[in-house]
């Protein structure tokens, strides 16, 4: 979302609300908690424990009404945040009002005469329950004894989406948090706008006016909202979306991660969405972003089949193979009609004339930088060329799209709300009649280009298939890639039947339309593989720097002779990775397989691995508390993937430092599936007597008895944030020879209440305390050594994108890995580093 201006005047007006009068402290609550013994009567407040938040009556101006709602304390302009009851106001002369707990623990407003005019009205029955307003803005109703929260007013937003909350629905429970316009701007009252998230999948952001759409975002493709052009990416604007396939949730999530910086969004009166942000230079509130923008912002301005584009007058048209369905109606400006196809498709026409063989097959036409249409239909296992296949043998399929970060999208019906960007934006193709595809002489320059293309590709082949031949006389095998994954796949298959199952189905797949690289080609990108483009080396063999001819720069892992487990690492990553696609996971570009060389080509990472940075005495201050927090992110929502929302259910089994790569805008990448897994969707637990994995990040079941789960990438995950947070390696026994390790001393501080000296000394001045000892809190909880303990990554990563309360998490046996890790190294002394290595061990029954 990058569109920045600033705004006064008419917007002021809407953020200054007049209060009943000017409260003077004698008369505030000086205290952030509401007890059954207390009432909070007009003139009085809640203030929160660092003065951020205020609740309390207030009365907007020439109203004669009286809410109870809660504003930013210290800020000037006044901007009321929340409203309680915005349905049931009371008279603004009614100064005996007041906000209590009743004897059944719900929070009632009341008015002068003692009735009821709103509750929480919570079943939770509880004689000692209590209300806290928290510096987040989250106003929380909980039981005192067992400390479960009955209600919190993040549960039922407004107008307005603080940092923190979370909007979207749970199709299975039908619950649905929504924002709700005011009425006017001196009337919160819901008003005729809302928005929200979708039920479809991937979700959509929306806003309705009544039962009309009003604005469509489009939907979600990991990091944002696809039909919304802007220049951030990652997690750089705040918002993450927390989508639970199996649980039928989804919640859009909007944070900030300097509690200085004073942000929202809020819906008005007039079906605007605006991001606000507090200038305290100038004292004032200014538009960050704001969405309708533009005439075509609009949903449906242009009608089905049509196109707008902002930067044209007019700025409707007909998409290539359509006409307009009223040409009198269009030009009078009145585009709602939309278009019609000009020519009929092939598979619409009598069967006579298909057997004649008279007609050509239908096509696609493909359009850059689309917003892409609504009433989608998501295809979950397509990948691009089974994208298009399914559309073309689909008669009503007329439009097909395959995004990055989402997959296969196809639409039946009239192509609704499509918008032609200037940048970002998505492909989509279009399916026309064959008459239609000739009609451009665009079209006819791209027939030749693609001749010329295919030209140069037989010639390729040809020498590729000459240097094949070469290599057979010489007694080498050129391996096809099917050929080679089909293989020998039950090699080391001691393993559980269901993890080769489940490889079968991946391999049977579409894995054989990974792009494969000839080798020269690729001794041309590293120049012979030189030392100087060498990047690093794992388990799997080096990984060198390469440009490819086209000018692109990738990472090449080639499979080292001598490697053990090389062989079955770069079987299992071809098939896992192909099928995987996720803006937190490393990309596979192709591979290359030529006699004895196996080679794997990624994308390139321009800041290289985590751990150059984290365990650097120089670099490691380059990561502020934002960045490192992004990361954390990151690499939460890309295991979330990997366990519940891809299209296969993966186990990493080897999460750490050193296989969180790093792109230039610092964005995390889970990389290295060479020991990865995959579940059957039911399945939980799996057994293997090949334990292999990195010393300091594998979970205690796992060392110690072969079983993983879901679970075990958790606990990576945990010594992971630990790490992230400390700037320290997990076997610290180089740094404080009185604990174990990293996981011993975190939970010693913790014990202490000292907790916050396990931040690394490059953040001291940065990061918000608060969120520091959260991030500790929740690396404890994934640590724990009991497996139904520690949380899933769904509630992990909601646990970092909101102020929910979180569990105590209970003591980890800190030494036991020090002493599993002892035993090991002196039996794997040859290829032990600390925490680095990969290593395979078979472990006793």
């Amino acid at each position: 979302m990058g569109i920045h201006y600033r705004s006064t005047g008419a917007f002021l007006s809407f953020m200054s609300l007049l209060f009943v009068s000017t409260i003077p402290s004698q008369y505030c609550c000086a205290t952030d908690t509401l007890t059954q013994a207390q009432q909070i009567f007009v003139g009085q407040t809640l203030i929160s424990f660092r003065q951020i938040f205020e609740l309390g009556f207030f009365s907007p101006r020439n109203s004669g009404k009286l809410y109870v709602g809660m504003w930013y304390k210290n800020i000037s302009v006044h901007r009321v945040v929340w409203v309680a009851n915005r349905e049931n106001p009371l008279k603004a002369v009614d100064s005996a009002s007041s906000l209590t707990i009743g004897k059944d623990g719900n929070l009632n407003l009341l008015d002068g005469t003692r009735h009821t005019v709103w509750s929480t009205n919570v079943s939770f029955q509880s004689n000692s329950s209590f209300a806290v307003l928290s510096d987040n803005g989250d106003f929380i109703l909980k039981d005192n004894v067992s400390g479960v929260i009955m209600w919190e007013s993040f549960n039922y937003p407004c107008d307005t989406f603080l940092p923190g909350m979370m909007i979207g629905t749970n199709t299975k429970t039908g619950e649905k948090r929504y924002l709700s316009s005011w009425k006017t701007e001196e009337d919160p009252s819901p008003g005729k706008f809302v928005g929200a998230l979708t039920t479809d999948t991937p979700p959509q952001a929306f806003i309705w006016n009544g039962s009309n759409s009003h604005w469509r975002g489009g939907p979600w493709d990991g990091w944002k909202f696809i039909g919304i052009p802007d220049t951030k990416q990652g997690y750089a604007n705040g918002f993450n979306l927390l989508p639970d396939n199996q649980k039928g949730s989804a919640y859009l999530t909007f944070n900030t991660y300097n509690i200085s910086y004073v942000t929202f969004v809020v819906l008005t009166p007039l079906g605007s969405l605006k991001i606000m942000n507090w200038d305290e230079e100038i004292k004032n509130w200014y538009v960050k972003w704001v969405a309708p923008e533009n005439p075509c912002d609009f949903y449906g301005v242009c009608g089905p089949f049509g196109v707008c584009n902002k930067k044209k007058a007019p700025i409707c048209d007909c998409l290539k193979g359509f006409v307009p369905k009223s040409t009198e109606d269009w030009s009078k400006g009145n585009w709602t009609g939309g278009c019609v196809r000009r020519t009929e498709l092939l598979c619409q026409k009598n069967i006579t004339s298909l057997a004649l063989g008279k007609a050509k097959n239908d096509g696609f036409w493909k359009l850059n930088a689309m917003k892409l249409p609504d009433h989608f239909e998501y295809l979950y296992n397509e990948d691009s060329s089974s994208c298009q296949k399914w559309c073309l043998r689909n008669c009503s399929c007329v439009a097909y799209a395959h995004v990055a970060g989402i997959g296969c999208m196809v639409w039946a019906g009239g192509l609704m709300d499509v918008q032609q960007f200037s940048f970002a934006g998505d492909d989509l193709f279009v399916r026309l009649a064959h008459s239609e595809l000739g009609k451009d002489t665009k079209k006819a320059k791209l027939i030749v280009s693609f001749t010329t293309i295919s030209a140069v590709f037989v010639l390729a082949t040809f020498v590729c298939g000459l240097y094949w031949r070469r290599a057979n006389k010489r007694g080498k095998r050129p391996n096809r890639l099917r050929d080679f994954v089909l293989g020998d796949i039950m090699d080391n298959s001691r393993d559980t039947l269901q993890e080769t199952a489940s490889r079968d189905q991946v391999i049977h797949g579409e894995s054989s339309e990974l792009p494969t690289f000839c080798f020269n080609k690729i001794v041309v990108a590293t120049d012979n593989f030189s030392i100087t483009n060498k990047l690093g080396e794992g388990g799997f063999g080096p990984v060198y720097k390469g440009k490819l001819e086209d000018g692109t720069e990738v990472a090449v892992k080639r499979l080292s002779s001598h490697s053990g487990q090389g062989s079955e690492e770069f079987r299992n990553e071809v098939i896992l990775i192909s099928k995987l696609q996720h803006r937190n996971l490393v990309r596979l570009l192709g591979c290359c397989i030529e006699g004895e060389e196996m080679l794997l080509i990624y994308e390139y990472m321009t800041n290289r691995s985590l751990d150059t940075f984290l365990f650097d005495a120089k670099k490691r201050v380059q990561l502020d508390w934002a960045k490192r927090f992004h990361i954390i992110l990151g690499i939460a929502r890309g295991l979330l993937y990997l366990h519940r929302d891809s299209c296969l259910r993966v186990i990493h089994r080897d999460l750490k430092a050193s296989n969180i790569l790093l792109d230039d805008h610092m964005n995390p990448k889970i990389s290295d599936f060479g020991l990865a897994r995959t579940f059957r969707l039911t399945q939980e637990l799996a057994k293997t007597h090949r334990v292999v994995g990195t010393f300091g990040y594998m979970s205690p079941e796992y060392a110690m008895g072969g079983l993983f789960s879901e679970k075990s990438d958790v606990f990576s995950f945990g010594v992971l944030l630990l790490e992230i947070v400390s700037g320290m390696r997990n076997t610290i026994l180089h740094y404080h020879e009185k604990y174990a390790n990293l996981l011993g001393y975190a939970w010693q501080l913790w014990n202490e209440k000292k907790a916050l000296d396990l931040m690394d000394e490059a953040l001291a001045e940065s990061p918000s305390q608060s969120d520091v000892m959260r991030c500790i809190h929740i690396g404890l909880l994934c640590i724990q050594d009991h497996v139904v303990d520690r949380p899933t990554m769904s509630a992990v990563v909601v646990m970092l994108s909101s102020g929910a309360d979180l569990p105590l998490p209970k003591q980890p046996t800190s030494t036991m890995q020090t002493v599993l890790d002892s035993d090991l190294r002196s039996q794997h002394n040859d290829v032990y580093s600390v925490n680095e290595a990969s290593v395979s061990v078979i472990v006793g029954r």
